[in-house]
């Protein structure tokens, strides 16, 4: 962990615009032609990672437990209609939507750790609106200002873990991050079924609690460092090696200088061209360079498939949904879904780094393909008023049994595959457009979940939850194919190395071959920095 009284300042000039860099930059390229420093490159990612790695992650992940969904009942004033649900949930969406948009453009300019601050700030905000909400109107506008937190924290804390992270453990440290989203909608449906059994304004507590893990997170993050990537971006190399001295204690000087030499010329050679253009001008460059249009379409079109085939909805809705199935107790079968939904992503956790994240994929999503079919179907044997959405029956049986079933095995193959690695996914978008990269990954996640949270209960009712959940089902098989077909497994290679994946179309057949080689002994990849 880095010293609090280290302030990380980025008033340096960037790497790419110094004459006297760029002839640094020539020297060391013809230095790392020798076979003794192309070794050491490799070799600082064989060697120990300490424990100031993993206490990184555990500090920033504290910034993926910050949102806390409440039943409401009638302390608004009324019980919420169906679309002003639907409103209220997916404006939390669109301020987070706006939030990644903020947090992508200045990420750059300000480091990875100044967007943490700002949406610490604005959980702290969102608390003060929302515990002194008397009216819908006041309750959604901080439902909105919580989304603006939201979405700055998801679109940086994978991209700071991801540059901070060793390749080794790369995909099980963003993995601990995501565990902890899914461990506090865990908690948040535990307290959500508390509350359901208590009259009242008993919620404002539960949303006042909120404040304490943005202010935590706000303090502890004093004593972690900026991403070594972004101090060699902006010319403090200094700074970067006691940073990758903090992460690899057993590595050599040497091994630390050949790792910033990589990234300088990652760096200089990747965006030498880009000198002086304009943000929309660098903004524009991911869709016209074909290689990095390829890594960032990957990126966001799996995440889009992990929103778009209604997982959300299960957070959002579960409650109402197990309602609809027939479940008395809707509130304490919605606790089992987020159990389920915690406990199988601690085994992504284990296994994302030892497999792989194109097979757990694979796997995953036809699990959820077969199961979400199944439950469309038995949706057909349950009684269900269109109109209102109630059981018309008082005894549903066997049918809404199979659908609790079904959802609950679905709920484990999306946590054990596609929930994480759509967020992992961040590490296949090159160095120079990485937080734009990011942002727009994390845009797409907003923008699709904005679909599905505002739409859910209208399409239970315009195309029945059979329908519903059989548009579900056609998402997550297509979703299955672009996968097999597109998807490059990049377990192990370092993030310089990983651009070179992309050069080879969508490179699966590249990183396979890429793995198979360096499975047992680390080897150089000579890497090409043109597009």
């Amino acid at each position: 962990m880095g010293n609090a009284d280290e302030k990380t300042t980025f008033d340096e000039k960037p790497l790419r615009n110094s004459s006297e860099d760029a002839q640094r930059l020539e020297d060391a390229g013809r230095r790392m032609s020798t076979a003794d420093e192309l070794t050491a490159l490799s070799g600082i990612e064989d060697t120990a990672a300490s424990k100031a790695a993993w206490l990184i992650t555990i500090t920033i992940s504290l910034g993926n437990f910050l949102f806390v969904l409440v039943t409401l009942g009638a302390s608004l004033g009324h019980e919420l209609s169906s679309s002003e649900q639907e409103m209220v949930t997916s404006l939390t969406s669109g301020g987070a939507l706006v939030g990644a948009i903020f947090a992508g453009l200045i990420a750059d300019k300000f480091g990875r750790r100044w967007p943490i601050w700002c949406a610490c700030a604005v959980f702290v905000i969102r608390t003060v609106l929302q515990t002194a909400a008397h009216s819908v109107a006041q309750f959604a506008v901080g439902r909105f200002i919580v989304g603006l937190g939201v979405g700055s924290a998801a679109m940086i804390v994978p991209l700071y873990i991801g540059e901070i992270a060793p390749a080794k453990y790369r995909g099980r440290m963003i993995a601990f991050s995501n565990c902890s989203v899914t461990f506090g909608q865990f908690i948040a449906s535990a307290i959500g079924a508390g509350l359901a059994q208590v009259k009242g304004e008993g919620w404002r507590g539960t949303v006042g609690i909120g404040a304490a893990p943005a202010i935590a997170l706000a303090v502890m993050l004093l004593w972690c460092p900026e991403s070594p990537r972004q101090l060699v971006a902006h010319g403090q190399t200094d700074r970067a090696e006691e940073v990758f001295l903090k992460i690899y204690p057993t590595s050599t000087h040497e091994q630390r200088q050949a790792k910033k030499t990589a990234i300088e010329m990652s760096i200089h050679e990747a965006t030498s061209s880009m000198a002086g253009e304009s943000l929309w001008s660098t903004f524009r460059r991911i869709f016209t360079t074909p290689a990095t249009a390829r890594a960032v379409a990957v990126a966001c079109i799996t995440m889009a498939i992990s929103q778009l085939g209604g997982f959300n909805t299960l957070m959002y809705y579960s409650a109402k949904l197990f309602a609809i199935v027939g479940f008395s107790n809707a509130t304490a079968v919605a606790i089992t879904v987020s159990a389920t939904n915690f406990i199988f992503s601690i085994v992504n956790l284990a296994l994302v780094d030892k497999f792989g994240r194109r097979i757990l994929m694979i796997i995953g999503l036809l699990g959820m393909t077969i199961t979400l079919s199944i439950a469309a179907v038995s949706f057909q044997f349950i009684p269900i008023d269109l109109k209102t959405l109630e059981v018309q029956s008082d005894t549903v049986g066997w049918p809404g049994t199979l659908v609790l079933v079904c959802i609950i095995l679905y709920v484990g193959f999306y946590s054990s595959g596609v929930a994480t690695i759509a967020w992992i996914g961040t590490e296949l978008i090159p160095m120079e457009v990485r937080a734009l990269g990011t942002m727009l990954n994390t845009v797409t996640c907003w923008s699709t979940n904005i679909i599905i949270a505002s739409t859910f209960l209208s399409m239970m009712k315009g195309l029945t939850p059979t329908g519903a959940f059989g548009f579900y089902t056609g998402i997550y098989f297509v979703g299955w194919l672009f996968i097999i077909f597109c998807y490059p497994d990049v377990k192990g290679m370092p993030l310089e190395a990983i651009r070179e994946v992309f050069r080879h179309g969508f490179g699966v057949r590249y990183s396979k071959q890429w793995r198979k080689e360096n499975k047992h002994t680390p080897k150089v990849v000579q890497q090409h920095f043109g597009h």
